[in-house]
């Protein structure tokens, strides 16, 4: 890199002994050569999100009932070897009610790469 000859200033950050093991596994797992790199890397293009841990186990908590509701209308299915009208409202209003939260979802995770 052109810039490198120009690196004489230098950064310094205190962390704890647990955030300076974490950041060496990430470093570790990130397949760079130098950890300085890797930290630049990170701060210039990494991206830093916090999310809601429980927003998330709710969008898994309604994808398990779908996929519950779904399975019990296949059974019946297999059983009577009819489907009814009625069966495929449920199976798309189902899929309605997972599709606005993993919208929402695809939205924040578009807006980090601009």
């Amino acid at each position: 890199m052109k810039n490198e000859s120009k690196r004489n200033l230098y950064l310094k950050v205190r962390v704890s002994q647990e955030e300076m093991d974490a950041i060496k596994r990430k470093f570790e797992n990130s397949g760079m050569d130098t950890l300085s790199g890797f930290v630049r890397a990170m701060i210039f293009e990494g991206y830093s999100i916090q999310m809601d841990g429980n927003e998330l186990r709710e969008i898994g908590k309604l994808a398990n009932n779908i996929t519950n509701n779904i399975n019990q209308i296949a059974a019946r299915v297999n059983t009577t070897h009819n489907i009814y009208k009625e069966d495929i409202e449920e199976i798309k209003s189902l899929a309605n009610q997972l599709w606005k939260p993993l919208l929402f979802l695809q939205g924040k995770v578009l807006q980090l790469k601009h």
